[in-house]
């Protein structure tokens, strides 16, 4: 037998202390001149360890720092050459003994391509590589399963994987690929439901303790492990997939729920969600249901909006496929789910992302350009390459992982300017001189182009709050790709407008009108977001003046104009039975309201909203034309009324008239737009009793006749209720069916 190679203590030292780049050149099966075979395996607190194979058992010899060494025999094979037998390792501690497979004996769970795409920033399918990745070898006694565990931190002196496996001590130092920066490890005989991170030895000499940054599923907060996880769910979605990719989102009808999983109705996990919330949705009507930040995050007073494990559902609801389960039923009952994204900032929690390998890795570099101030977070390194690949790579993620249908992008406004929410002296200028934050749109630019290319029928939405010019335009004519922008400017003027008392709206009309001007010149969402019903700002019901009924009243109205503005339209989870209080994370919603008929009656109305809408292609068809809109009154500040025309993509009208005044209008007089039967139906009155109105309406008809009103030839008079809107159809024959809705 040939006699063990000497290593030198320094680097067995290294090996076992985690600080040597390539552990496997030392640990591991290493072929010897002749049938031999060297075999090292670190067991620092082993009293003895034995080689096994099929053909024999080696005891090791110590050799040092805890590594133990033997040689075996090695098999030749018909070309003359040889190979290493199959092996185990046989390990006794005291009164104690397991057998093992050995982690060092394998190669590379990523290949030169995988790592190629990963220095040039182009993986978009990261999460296969990175992270922790269910992984089988072939061998002559059978395939060996186990996970391959793999990192990005090219700074890193040293990097150790520990766990459950090992105690969580360091027994299983990674190996360094090379130029990608990436630190990779197959461990075998592990699986699904083992907890994990990466010790990581930084340029500083200091050792931190990180979760993975593409952990699949995490321990639930306040713990702060990753663990291993593969999918087994089964989906039933297909139909809905193929739909969806043959279909264009943004020009279809588009009614999103606003939704914090934790306060909808606490305590229900993912698998409950998917039948209560689903039903609830489905009945109310919504197209889709927008989820406030799912990704993994350790403090849930952020709402989910300071993300550390960005690849990983919320462990606080279940598992990873119970929440596909959650996505599936909403899928089979007809309804997408939209989920918001942060890729605009992180927290600084030492166990995730923050200074990963001991370096400003993920965060830029400069404060000025690294550090949210406002949020005591950091700013992404959109410039460097990696860092924009794990960003990219996590959108395509939830679309092609989870199936979901759309990513609202949060906080776009912070990533396009360098000088968000700073003074002078506190930014720095881009190479030409100016504030825009040039990495950062390309960064938004990639992402949302990739997204539509890899997941067609897919949304990109965009939370951005100026006037940043082609939001929603092209990629390919400098526009930034999404799909959809948040109308911020429609929202601030509305309510401003509202929390007027009606006496004093007539001095604040402009405010109500000037949407129109901008209106497409996007593709615009009108939000009536959760940022708008807390810290402070009162909920939805209490921004209006008055009494309770005359808020009730002023709710109902403000629904109806927002569902008839042109434009998609989004409510967050308790506006839609107008909630009297703000909302709070940790409380749930007061659904004891409904007991009252008042704010039944808002529920109601938004169902029977939502009935219309989705019935009525002139209210969704051309959102973002001209052509599908017309003033018929726009200037009646002392009425406080607003009076337009919505149009499908034939021409079929729908008259919308809306009344902020708390007093109704008695024969007032309507222009309308010529139609071949001059009745209208009155497909809808906010004022109706059944949604808890006074029953101020026109009997469910309105009677145009050939008189010139407003430069229009023919026009009506009507009754327009105090704080209600009316929805006219055209009466298109005598035995006209049921109104879509209750009427006044």
């Amino acid at each position: 037998m040939a006699d063990l190679p000497h290593v030198d203590l320094e680097v067995l030292t290294a090996i076992a202390s985690g600080t040597h780049h390539d552990p496997h050149h030392v640990l591991g099966p290493h072929l010897l001149d002749g049938p031999w075979t060297v075999v090292r395996a670190l067991r620092p607190l082993a009293d003895e360890v034995i080689i096994v194979t099929p053909d024999s058992e080696i005891s090791a010899t110590h050799q040092g720092a805890g590594v133990f060494a033997a040689v075996v025999p090695a098999i030749e094979d018909p070309d003359g050459t040889w190979h290493t037998p199959d092996y185990r390792i046989r390990t006794r501690s005291g009164t104690d003994t397991w057998a093992s497979d050995d982690p060092y004996r394998f190669l590379p769970t990523l290949g030169e391509v995988d790592l190629h795409l990963i220095g040039e920033g182009r993986h978009e399918q990261l999460w296969q590589v990175l992270g922790a990745n269910l992984h089988r070898y072939p061998s002559a006694s059978g395939d060996i399963a186990g996970v391959a565990f793999a990192v990005w931190a090219p700074n890193a002196r040293g990097v150790r994987l520990v766990g459950d496996h090992n105690g969580w001590g360091g027994t299983h130092p990674m190996r360094s690929l090379g130029a990608a920066g990436v630190w990779e490890l197959f461990v075998p005989d592990v699986g699904p439901g083992l907890r994990y991170k990466f010790e990581i030895l930084g340029a500083d000499g200091v050792w931190r303790a990180k979760a993975d940054p593409l952990a699949k599923a995490t321990e639930q907060p306040p713990a702060t492990a990753s663990v291993v996880t593969t999918s087994e769910y089964e989906w039933h979605d297909r139909a809905w997939l193929a739909a969806r990719s043959a279909s264009d989102p943004h020009s279809a009808p588009l009614s999103v729920y606003e939704v914090h999983l934790g306060s909808w109705r606490p305590g229900l996990g993912y698998r409950e969600l998917a039948e209560q919330l689903t039903a609830y949705v489905a009945e109310q009507g919504f197209t889709h249901v927008e989820l406030l930040p799912v990704a993994e995050h350790p403090y849930g007073g952020s709402w989910g909006y300071q993300v550390t494990s960005y690849y990983a559902p919320t462990a606080r609801f279940g598992s990873p496929d119970d929440f596909r389960f959650l996505v599936d039923r909403l899928h089979e009952a007809g309804i997408g789910i939209i989920l918001d994204w942060v890729p605009a900032h992180f927290p600084r929690d030492e166990f995730a992302l923050a200074r990963f390998d001991g370096t400003p890795l993920y965060e830029h570099p400069d404060p000025r350009r690294g550090e949210q101030q406002d949020w005591g977070t950091l700013i992404f390194d959109f410039g460097r390459r990696e860092v924009r690949n794990f960003l990219v790579a996590n959108a395509t993620y939830w679309f092609e992982e989870f199936h979901v249908d759309a990513l609202r992008v949060d906080a776009v406004a912070s990533m396009l300017y360098l000088d968000y929410s700073r003074k002078d002296g506190e930014w720095t200028p881009n190479v030409h001189g100016g504030r825009e934050n040039l990495e950062a749109i390309a960064f938004i630019q990639e992402a949302n182009a990739t997204a539509y290319r890899r997941s067609p029928g897919v949304m990109m939405i965009a939370e951005e709050s100026t006037a940043f010019p082609q939001v929603t335009g092209p990629t390919s004519s400098g526009g930034l790709g999404f799909g959809l922008k948040w109308n911020m400017g429609w929202m601030n003027d509305t309510l401003r407008y509202l929390a007027e008392d009606p006496y004093n709206r007539r001095y604040h009309h402009g405010e109500l009108t000037f949407s129109l001007i901008y209106a497409f010149t996007e593709q615009f969402v009108l939000p009536i977001s959760h940022d708008e019903v807390v810290h402070g700002k009162r909920s939805l019901l209490r921004k209006m003046p008055g009494d309770h009924w005359q808020q009730l009243a002023g709710v109902r109205s403000f629904l109806a104009y927002q569902w008839t503005h042109p434009g998609k339209q989004l409510l967050f989870m308790g506006c839609e039975f107008a909630q009297d209080t703000e909302w709070s994370e940790g409380d749930g919603l007061p659904w004891h309201l409904l007991g009252d008929a008042g704010h039944a009656g808002v529920q109601h109305l938004v169902r029977d909203l939502n009935t219309l809408y989705r019935a009525t292609p002139a209210l969704w068809e051309v959102d973002y034309d001209p052509a599908g809109f017309e003033w018929l009154e726009s200037d009646d500040a002392g009425h406080n009324v607003l009076a337009y025309v919505r149009r499908s993509r034939s021409g079929d009208p729908v008259v919308v008239v809306v009344n902020f005044a708390g007093v109704p209008h008695e024969g007032y007089r309507l222009p309308l737009p010529l139609v071949e039967n001059p009745v209208w139906r009155e497909a809808l009155n906010t004022d109706a009793t059944v949604y808890g109105g006074s029953g101020v309406g026109n009997l469910g008809r309105v009677h145009a006749e050939p008189v010139p009103h407003h430069g229009r030839a023919w026009s009506a008079v009507v009754r327009i209720p105090p704080l209600g809107a009316l929805v006219l159809v055209p009466e298109r024959a005598a035995a006209e069916p049921p109104p879509l809705v209750s009427r006044g």
